[in-house]
């Protein structure tokens, strides 16, 4: 049977190449489109990460509800500890303290509310690869009164690095302070939003102008992404008893979640489209086949092959057509995606965001096979109803084919 289909298939070339053109088309397009998806999915991800929230962050207990609003009050107080432990833990690539504030910025002629950081330079600038400078530098360990803004700030007071700037913030005991600090540089993050209102200073300045030595979080980078699930369970389980809570990168930014949300139901619509789209071609181009050779059939019956091996033979043809055209489908999908995110897909901004990037097509193992199912189990389906249409004409009508 197997050896029969063999030759039938390469003895009907040319519905064989429709066939397997149909295959190939769909299978490549659910590769392109999956890589691509799965491409925003990753960039999306890491720009959250890199540009602000770590893959894990550490707060005081009630600190993610209640904490923006008054995080004075949640204050971890002797960090150094907490950060040597956390250190140790496989996986961990770093460890860095943030104390959040709000405060009012002072250009000389006018206030500005604003969302202040006290961070520490050298390790935020390694973690933040997606923020870029737009004027100036980055903010180092060396400019004790330095001062960064978002891209925002700085166009609502105007300001330009080396301009004098005045932060007026209450301190833990209700005092008003004051600090005056020289712009370094203006800072552009992924989301416009954050850059309107965000400054950061120097941890130890921010801790002078608040008079506190505690910090509001401890934010993890990790080695890889893939690790935040495994490293997070670790760290709730040795950090519960001091009364402290682990958030990861997807729980501080529910934005992603929906996000992806809304992309996997328009991908599944899209692979819905692909699939009927290849259902539909290979159905027209197995039924053109088998009607076409319906007295090949009657001529096979009539030498005692009986209906059920007719139509496991259509069925096995149709399998072996559809396990070469989605083999050759991903490979096509593999060396379109690999050519593609060589040369790159300019991609415009996201939603609240100024930056574009460049698309790539993420090339992933179970969307092949995904694919290549999807291919298959199409150019299957697709013969089963001629198939069973061919073996259940009578003979003799089948055999009038013939003439």
């Amino acid at each position: 049977m197997l050896r029969l289909a063999l030759r039938n298939i390469f003895r009907q070339k040319t519905h064989t190449m429709m066939t397997l053109t149909a295959i190939i088309c769909g299978v490549g397009g659910l590769i392109l489109a999956s890589g691509w998806v799965n491409d925003i999915f990753v960039k999306l991800a890491e720009a959250l990460i890199h540009s602000q929230s770590g893959h894990i962050q550490i707060y005081k207990e009630g600190y993610y509800a209640s904490g923006s609003r008054t995080p004075e009050k949640y204050l971890i107080a002797g960090p150094d500890a907490i950060k040597g432990r956390v250190s140790n833990i496989a996986g961990v690539d770093n460890v860095m303290a943030r104390l959040n504030f709000s405060a009012l910025l002072n250009n000389g002629r006018s206030d500005l509310p604003i969302n202040g950081e006290g961070v520490e330079p050298g390790q935020e600038a390694a973690l933040g690869d997606f923020v870029s400078i737009t004027a100036g530098r980055q903010l180092t360990d060396r400019d004790a009164f330095g001062i960064v803004l978002g891209q925002g700030v700085g166009q609502g007071l105007q300001l330009k690095p080396g301009d004098h700037v005045t932060l007026l913030a209450t301190t833990l005991e209700g005092a008003l302070n004051s600090m005056d600090f020289t712009v370094i540089g203006i800072f552009q993050s992924f989301f416009r939003d954050y850059d309107a209102r965000a400054i950061r200073i120097p941890l130890p300045a921010a801790q002078e102008l608040l008079g506190t030595d505690g910090v509001n979080a401890l934010v993890i980078s990790l080695k890889k992404t893939d690790d935040t699930d495994q490293v997070a369970a670790g760290l709730k389980e040795q950090l519960g008893a001091w009364g402290l809570e682990v958030k990861t990168w997807i729980e501080l930014n529910d934005f992603y979640e929906k996000t992806v949300e809304f992309y996997r139901g328009q991908f599944g619509f899209l692979q819905l489209i692909i699939l009927i789209m290849v259902l539909l071609s290979v159905t027209n181009s197995v039924n053109m086949s088998v009607f076409e050779r319906t007295g090949e059939f009657g001529t096979m019956m009539a030498l005692g092959n009986h209906s059920g091996q007719v139509f496991r033979l259509v069925i096995t043809e149709s399998l072996l057509l559809g396990m070469l055209g989605s083999g050759l489908g991903v490979a096509l999908g593999v060396l379109l995606a690999t050519v593609i995110s060589t040369v790159g897909i300019s991609m415009p901004p996201p939603p609240a965001s100024e930056i574009g990037y460049t698309g790539e097509i993420q090339i992933i193992p179970s969307e092949l096979l995904i694919s290549f199912v999807i291919g298959l189990g199409a150019t299957v389906l697709a013969a089963v109803h001629p198939a069973r249409q061919v073996s259940r004409t009578p003979v003799v009508e089948a055999l009038r084919q013939n003439f």
